[in-house]
């Protein structure tokens, strides 16, 4: 038991020091992301340049509510699954 609480600090010991780390790099400014260095160059190569997306996500609540929406369908996926899977077979068996 003891084993298991000193990888547990040292597991939660090595994830704060790596946010930090993270959190000074990116704070930076030298960490552009994949959109930038790779995505938006090889559009560029293929001739098309970046364009406005078609539903703007970044004026009000509308990208929570879109992440609200997507949780809801995927909770109702999961337990509609869950059920099926769990409990009608046992009624099969």
């Amino acid at each position: 038991m003891n084993g298991v609480r000193i990888q547990s600090f040292a597991l939660a010991a090595l994830l704060w020091v790596a946010a930090i780390l993270a959190s000074g790099t990116l704070a930076a400014g030298e960490w552009e992301g994949v959109d930038k260095s790779v995505v938006e160059k090889i559009a560029m190569d293929a001739g098309r340049p970046p364009r406005a997306p078609y539903v703007d996500t970044d004026r009000g609540d509308l990208l929570l509510f879109m992440f609200l929406l997507a949780g809801a369908c995927g909770g109702f996926i999961a337990g509609y699954s869950y059920r099926k899977l769990m409990h009608e077979n046992k009624k099969r068996a």
